[in-house]
């Protein structure tokens, strides 16, 4: 026969009960044993996982009092689940969403990207943002015709054209031709990156950095070489492209730029 052990703690000693928290998407909370704070992002069975304002992703068990809501104990559990999908706050390019908002008329101006993998990471963080201003991103095949390609757009107070240029340094040849042809309604900025794979945080692929290719060798080829992928740069842009999601998996000296020719080609000059 099992005997009855009474509980000999006195009720002051006893932990007073915390309020149960559901871990919904973007709750702030701090993990108190490890300092770490972030908010909600994923919550699954036994298991939520905070990212922190850097974009650093932790996954913490869902234990009693395990963590802080406004400097106060919790616990957090499991929410409901829902058959509405939970509507976005922000855009991939970190903008405040505006959902149900219509794409506006195309803009008259433009902005010019060097090659398609451009075009294709601009679009997959400020696609959502561009649509509703109206901007539309063409690429270019290199900068060599650049000079030609802007005399013939004709840029001016209602049709402002913004370029964006890979790896422009000072003294290069593309440095000349960007000089050439910028003026009030033409904008060209670049990102010091060899190529836009270059834009995207090793960290977001798994990778500790982006391989130094020698001189002289093709660089994405010698990229899929170095990282032990196969030697096929399409699908390997189609790998690295799948994993960015946001504006946090992609370098800051790329985000400043992309932001400065929207504003540029968006001011009431291009309207």
């Amino acid at each position: 026969m099992r005997q009855y052990s009474p509980d000999l703690t006195p009720p002051w000693k006893k932990p007073k009960p915390v309020p149960e928290v559901p871990a919904e998407p973007g709750l702030v909370v701090e993990e108190p044993v490890s300092g770490f704070c972030g908010a909600v992002i994923r919550c699954e069975a036994g298991t939520v996982t905070l990212e922190d304002r850097f974009g650093k992703h932790r996954v913490f068990p869902l234990q009693p009092r395990g963590f802080l809501l406004e400097g106060q104990a919790v616990t957090l559990v499991r929410p409901p689940s829902s058959s509405a999908p939970v509507r976005p706050t922000r855009t991939a390019s970190g903008s405040v969403a505006v959902p149900g908002a219509r794409a506006r008329v195309a803009r008259a101006g433009r902005i010019y990207v060097e090659g398609r993998h451009d075009a294709e990471l601009v679009e997959k963080v400020w696609g959502d943002d561009l649509r509703i201003e109206g901007v539309v991103v063409e690429y270019l095949e290199g900068v060599d015709d650049l000079p030609s390609i802007v005399e013939e757009f004709g840029p001016g107070p209602d049709a402002r054209l913004g370029v964006l240029v890979d790896h422009l340094v000072p003294g290069s040849k593309e440095w000349r031709i960007a000089e050439s042809v910028t003026s009030e309604h033409a904008l060209v900025v670049g990102h010091p990156f060899i190529d836009i794979w270059e834009a995207v945080k090793p960290s977001s692929l798994g990778i500790e950095a982006w391989p130094r290719v020698p001189r002289g060798q093709d660089w994405k080829t010698g990229v899929c070489r170095a990282l032990g992928w196969p030697e096929n740069t399409g699908a390997a842009w189609q790998r690295i492209l799948g994993r960015v999601r946001s504006y946090k998996d992609l370098e800051p000296e790329l985000l400043g730029r992309v932001e400065e020719l929207i504003d540029f080609v968006t001011d009431s000059g291009g309207a």
